[in-house]
């Protein structure tokens, strides 16, 4: 099961709004074949993996490890459930039950009807973590998101002036690029665009560019900005108007709520997962909500003295290590935790 958990993340970044699936069909204690869900709309975990094994008959008495309950309905491709019974594999091993209303349990009980012996549970907590975006995105309806912010050894984010270049070091900013080819949305507020004219894209990684979101509730932004130059898909939600040009959504959202509609209207838009990176503002606003589910702070060697105070967070220091002369430290929702 470890092995298809590996598996399984390398489709990240890949597979949103599916989930992360990885398979390894062993056959007397020996690996005869594994795959992993590569890409959306491509072949499922499962598929590859059966396809990957040279002597079919061999399946009839192989065990299927699977981190995922295999699918039991028609969506982009056939069920994987199905496939399973065709081949008469013996025994399917099971991480997590998938909440999906379409699945939630009816791939077990077509696996189980067809006479092959289901385990389920297995590294179940492990399974969770790797789909915790998946999780989320079905059981609550709105992305995961994660608030990220680098801050001064004194606890500071900009200067007076709300210049904060460069707080952490290289090491972890080239971090910060990998995370956005791995999750759907990248999130900044008006005074972080303003201010530091981000790009908000993919640079010192390899990988897609996420889609751009900025929260402009004024459209006071010069569309001359790195975010408006139309070389990825960018969303500005506002108070006052929608408008929709290439790559360019302007949509428009009532005071009341607003951030609760924002989530929600990237719910509707297939964005599993979001990377709020500021700037304080923005940040204290998703913590005050409560709409937050992990928080990735680097908290770099310099002192400003004065300036834009960090976030309050609260939440539940879960890791803490150094990036060269960085200290990044992940905290954890406990209250959303403690409810999913």
């Amino acid at each position: 099961m470890r092995r298809a958990m590996e598996l399984a993340l390398l489709g990240r970044g890949y597979v949103s709004p599916n989930p992360l699936v990885g398979c390894v069909v062993v056959h007397h204690d020996r690996i005869i074949g594994e795959g992993w869900h590569v890409k959306y709309g491509a072949a499922h975990a499962e598929v590859n993996a059966l396809n990957a094994v040279g002597d079919k008959s061999l399946l009839k008495e192989s065990t299927v490890y699977v981190n995922l309950e295999p699918c039991s309905h028609y969506g982009k491709t056939p069920p994987c459930a199905n496939l399973l019974i065709q081949y008469g594999v013996q025994r399917v091993v099971i991480s997590n039950v998938d909440p999906n209303p379409l699945v939630d349990g009816g791939g077990i009980r077509k696996l189980r009807e067809a006479g092959i012996e289901v385990t389920t549970g297995v590294l179940e907590k492990e399974g969770h973590e790797l789909n915790k975006r998946f999780f989320t995105f079905i059981q609550h309806k709105r992305p995961y998101i994660i608030l990220k912010w680098a801050q001064t050894a004194d606890g500071f984010v900009a200067k007076e002036n709300f210049s904060s270049k460069w707080i952490s070091n290289g090491y972890s900013r080239r971090l910060v690029h990998k995370w956005r080819s791995e999750e759907d949305a990248v999130l900044a507020g008006t005074r972080t665009v303003f201010h530091d004219n981000p790009q908000l894209n993919v640079r010192d990684w390899s990988g897609r560019n996420p889609v751009r979101v900025v929260i402009d509730r004024f459209l006071k932004l010069s569309d001359k900005l790195n975010v408006f130059d139309g070389t990825q898909p960018t969303l500005v939600y506002n108070i006052l108007k929608h408008e929709e040009l290439p790559n360019l959504m302007l949509i428009r959202l009532d005071e009341e709520d607003f951030l609760q509609q924002l989530v929600h209207d990237l719910y509707k838009r297939n964005i599993q997962s979001v990377v709020v990176e500021g700037g304080a503002f923005t940040l204290q606003s998703f913590i005050d909500a409560g709409l937050w589910d992990e928080a990735r702070v680097f908290i770099g060697s310099k002192t400003f003295g004065k300036g834009i105070a960090a976030p309050n967070l609260g939440g539940v220091l879960v890791l803490s290590e150094h990036i060269a002369d960085d200290l990044f430290q992940v905290y954890k929702n406990e209250k959303l935790n403690n409810r999913s």
